[in-house]
This record gives C-alpha cells, sequence and structure tokens, in this order.
C-alpha cells in the first residue's frame, strides 16, 4: 500500500465523494441517519457473534436486564426497573418493566429473559462468551415480571457483565422459526429500532419501535427515538468513507482513518466526540502449540524486534498509544510488575534470544533450527490498520531472521477462517472494561477454540481466574489476577501493540451524538439522535 498517497488522498477526500456512494444513495431521506462503518458483521446474533460489528447493531435492536452508564462503571436500570442481591452473592432479583414489547408487539415477561440467558449458556449454542454469564445454577421466572438468576459462586463483575451485548433479551418464536437463520434473516428483540434488512458487506436498515418508552436514564430521551430509520452502511475504503462524510453522504462513524483525524478537527461541519473511559487493544497472538511460535524464546525475540512506539506512530498517527501489558494500566486489577516482565525493544537481544535458542541464519536471511524454517502464517480481517502493521512487523521480524506471512480476509468470511487452526498467529482487537474482565475473555482453556485461539491450556492460569471471579475480596482477587498477568508476560503468547482511542464523527445534519465505548461501542442505542437539518 502507498501510504504516502492514501494520506494525500484522505485529506483531499472531500474530492473523491463519487467513491463513496451510488447516485441511488446520494440523498439520505429525511428523518434517516446513515451509520458509516468498515467491515460487516458475520451475523446478528447475540449469543453468537463477539464482533464489534455486530454489538453496534444489536445494541439498537434489543436491550438488556441493566446497562451501563457513559463513565463506563456505574450501573443503570434497564429491562428491569431494580434488583437485589443475596448476602451471598449467589442469588439476583430483577424486577422488570411491565411496559415493555418486541417490535412484533408481543409483551415482554420473564420467560423472555430466562430463555434468553437459558439460549445463551447452552452448550449447543455454543457462545464463545457464555462465561461471561458467570456459573449459573439456574434461573427462573418467579412470576411474570421477577426473575431468580442462581450462581454457583459469586461472580462479582456479573452486572457489569450483563451491561453487554451477549445478554439481550430476544424473541423465543422468531429463534424457533429462522433457526440458524436468526440474526442473518430476521432479528425480534425489544431496542429503540426494529430489523428490516439486511444486504451482506452492503448495509443493513433498521426502522424506528414506535411502542419504545423504556430507554436507559442514561438518556435525555428514553424513547419512542427520534430518528425514523437507521442505515448502517458498509464502505470498506477509507478515502470513500472520509468524502461520504464530509459531503453528506455519511452522518456518523467511528471508523476514522487515523491519518485523517486531525483533518477532520477542522472541517466546520463535521463534530468529534472522544469517550476517556474506553479500553480497546490492537495484538497480535500466537497458536502456541504450532511449530516455530510454539517455541517461548521465538516469541520473546518477536517482542523485542517490533519497535511499539514507530508501528503506533505510522499506523495509527495519534489516534492510539502503544501498548506493552496485556492490560491498560488505568484498568481495575492492572499488576504494574508485569509490564517490567514484557520482553522490550532491542533488535540485538533479539538476535542474541533466537541465537541461543538454536536458530541459525539460513542462507535466505531466515533462521533455521532442526530443519524447520523461522516462519509463520498470520490470519487477520481485512482492515486499514492490519494492512499497514502487517507490512511494518514484516520488515521488523526479517530483520532479526524471521519470515512472517500474512493472510488478509473480508469480515463476512474471515471470522470463520479464524476459527480454524489453519493458521500459527492472528492479528485482532478487542474491548474490556477491567483485568478481570480481559483475562477471561482471552486464557481460560475453556475459551478454546476462540476465542482463545492462542490455545492456550495452562491448569495454573485456569486456577488462578477462577479464584479471581468467585473471590469476595477484592485484595484476593487483585493478587490472582497479578499472577496471571506476570505469567503471560514472561511467556510472551501476545505482543501487544495499540491502545485505540474513541472517536465519533458526526456531521451538522445531526445531533445528539455522543460516544459511549461499551464493548468498543461508539454510538449506544442512538435514543437521543436527531435530523436537524
Amino acid at each position: 500500500m502507498n501510504w504516502t498517497f492514501l494520506r494525500r488522498s484522505l485529506l483531499g477526500a472531500a474530492a473523491l465523494a463519487g467513491l463513496a456512494v451510488t447516485a441511488a444513495e446520494a440523498q439520505t431521506p429525511r428523518n434517516t441517519v446513515v451509520f458509516l462503518r468498515e467491515i460487516d458483521a458475520d451475523r446478528y446474533d447475540p449469543h453468537r457473534s463477539t464482533a464489534r460489528a455486530t454489538g453496534e447493531v444489536i445494541t439498537m435492536m434489543s436491550d438488556t436486564l441493566v446497562t451501563m452508564d457513559f463513565d463506563g462503571r456505574t450501573i443503570r436500570p434497564g429491562l428491569a426497573e431494580r434488583w437485589e442481591v443475596s448476602p451471598d452473592g449467589r442469588l439476583y432479583t430483577f424486577h422488570l418493566r411491565r411496559d415493555v414489547t418486541f417490535c412484533d408487539g408481543r409483551p415482554m415477561t420473564a420467560e423472555d429473559v430466562v430463555f434468553s440467558i437459558r439460549r445463551w449458556i447452552d452448550p449447543a449454542t455454543r457462545s464463545p462468551v457464555a462465561w461471561r454469564a458467570g456459573s449459573v445454577k439456574e434461573i427462573r421466572a418467579r412470576d411474570s415480571h421477577t426473575v431468580e438468576y442462581e450462581l454457583n459462586a459469586p461472580f462479582s463483575e456479573l452486572l457489569s457483565q450483563l451491561t453487554l451485548f451477549f445478554a439481550s433479551v430476544i424473541d423465543r418464536n422468531t429463534v424457533e422459526r429462522l433457526g440458524e437463520n436468526f440474526g442473518a434473516q430476521g432479528f425480534n428483540g425489544t431496542g429503540p429500532f426494529c430489523w428490516v434488512s439486511w444486504t451482506p458487506r452492503s448495509e443493513l436498515v433498521l426502522q424506528r419501535h414506535p411502542n419504545y418508552r423504556w430507554g436507559p436514564p442514561i438518556f435525555e430521551n428514553r424513547g419512542p427515538a427520534h430518528v425514523e430509520r437507521i442505515v448502517w452502511r458498509v464502505i470498506p475504503e477509507p478515502t470513500a468513507r472520509l468524502a461520504a462524510m464530509q459531503t453528506g453522504q455519511g452522518d456518523v462513524t467511528q471508523y476514522i482513518p487515523p491519518v485523517a483525524l486531525e483533518s477532520l478537527r477542522r472541517i466546520p461541519t463535521v463534530t468529534l466526540s472522544t469517550q476517556p473511559n474506553y479500553f480497546w487493544d490492537f495484538f497480535m497472538g500466537f497458536k502456541v502449540d504450532k511449530p516455530v511460535v510454539s517455541d517461548r524464546a521465538v516469541r520473546r525475540a518477536i517482542h523485542q524486534a517490533v519497535d511499539r512506539e514507530a508501528l503506533v506512530r505510522a499506523v495509527w498517527f495519534g489516534s492510539a498509544v502503544p501498548a506493552r501489558n496485556i492490560v491498560n494500566s488505568n484498568t481495575l486489577d492492572y499488576d504494574a510488575e508485569s509490564e517490567r516482565l514484557v520482553p522490550a525493544f532491542d533488535p540485538a537481544a533479539a538476535q542474541r534470544t533466537l541465537d541461543e535458542a538454536g536458530w541459525r541464519m539460513g542462507p535466505d536471511g531466515v533462521r533455521v533450527k532442526d530443519g524447520q524454517r523461522a516462519s509463520f502464517l498470520v490470519y487477520g480481517l481485512t482492515t486499514l490498520e492490519n494492512q499497514r502493521q502487517a507490512e511494518i512487523i514484516q520488515q521488523m521480524l526479517r530483520r532479526v531472521g524471521i519470515e512472517m506471512r500474512v493472510q488478509l480476509f473480508d469480515a463476512t468470511v474471515g471470522w470463520g477462517r479464524l476459527a480454524t487452526q489453519e493458521f500459527d498467529a492472528f492479528f485482532l482487537s478487542y474491548p474490556y472494561f477491567s483485568a478481570g474482565d480481559a483475562l477471561n475473555l482471552y486464557w481460560h482453556s475453556r475459551a478454546r477454540p476462540t476465542p482463545n485461539r492462542m490455545n492456550w491450556n495452562n491448569p495454573q492460569t485456569d486456577a488462578w481466574l477462577e479464584e479471581a471471579r468467585s473471590a469476595t475480596d477484592p485484595q484476593v482477587r487483585a493478587r490472582a489476577l497479578a499472577n496471571v498477568q506476570r505469567q503471560l508476560a514472561e511467556e510472551a503468547p501476545w505482543l501487544t501493540i495499540a491502545r485505540e482511542q474513541l472517536f465519533v464523527a458526526s456531521s451538522n445534519r445531526v445531533s445528539g451524538v455522543r460516544a459511549h465505548g461499551l464493548y468498543g461501542i461508539g454510538v449506544y442505542k442512538g435514543l437521543d439522535i436527531r435530523v436537524v437539518r
């Protein structure tokens, strides 16, 4: 990719407006808001996808028992207007609102909540994030508007987990009618917007839920939504996406090419909203049971060979900061000692690490050990960041004798490829709200093969994570999570790269756009958005 040319193109993107949309899309209908994004989701099923592209739409189509305030920490009412927790932390009693209906008009009851949570945790669903529901002993409807959520063991982060889109309440009738096509051919939730149509890799259309009046108290408008229709439009090319924003053919996006961030700040017709309480990290993970990257010395040498500071400057242009440790230093239960254990950038040390481990330089500039070339295959989704960071990391690793091969895929097929064992390493990024949330997501053995694509299977890691999850003493939890962070720092199964900062751009055609950040989602529900021009 010619990065200089791309930068010049982005800065002059208004002249490229014709690339952004077809002539038929040029005029946005009245009271319709167009969201622009880089990639599509694989499906819109809250229990079977972990993609941000899935979540940003599902949070508009559905609701959860509780919601997260804009501070990223405070739990607010949602479908449950109040709740109680037993002294031992094992029983949660949720009292539901009585005025909630699905998009098809059917009233929501406690049985719908029970069905949704049970489907989420059912092994047959194969949800990669079922652990987020806690160790559920039983979930039951005490009456039509009371849900009892009983755990086998305390889970101190349960309420926070229940704010995520995985805990969305969905309609059983639609799930049973559509079967495997639920979330692909239709969706029926209680959210402020309702499913209209989906054209994969092109656009998804939502219509206002006319009866919606139970929005979270974090919004000025509790419902119905001010906006009649939402269009989520996929524009993979950064120049075209920016041109669409600048020329009024798109209204809102968080998918801002980093190189264009400063230029957007200077455009009077575009407003940027940011969210400081936001944790989203980019990394390259290694399958620790695959040739070459199974060698701890190779993984540590990769850390030593990659200049994160230079890499982040070249790829993110000020919209991210370098990441060393496995979790952000601002998160709950972060361990400072673990960061000191992460191998620092030092190409000469990388050469020594490989030499001492028996990797000798081959005639083609790639190291060899026991007949095995120091070459590994990386998978990832086709995004601007992945394209650019792959090029730079390839160059840095080649200098120390490691060959990195890269295959990037469109998101509609890429998530499937990332669930296979075909590759040795992978590029991904992910959100979290605490050290416990981040570590439980990726590092427990039960999370294999996805999202634990590293195939990390360590009984000691599992024991520490279980201790932290069930701890009622914050110091016990922090100590257990510190042990995991230090273990991972030594073993280097991830190359943490960048910590993204959240910016949401909106045109002067709309108002009420405020960055939220839950699970990386820029705009949450969209209840306060209005079309003003």
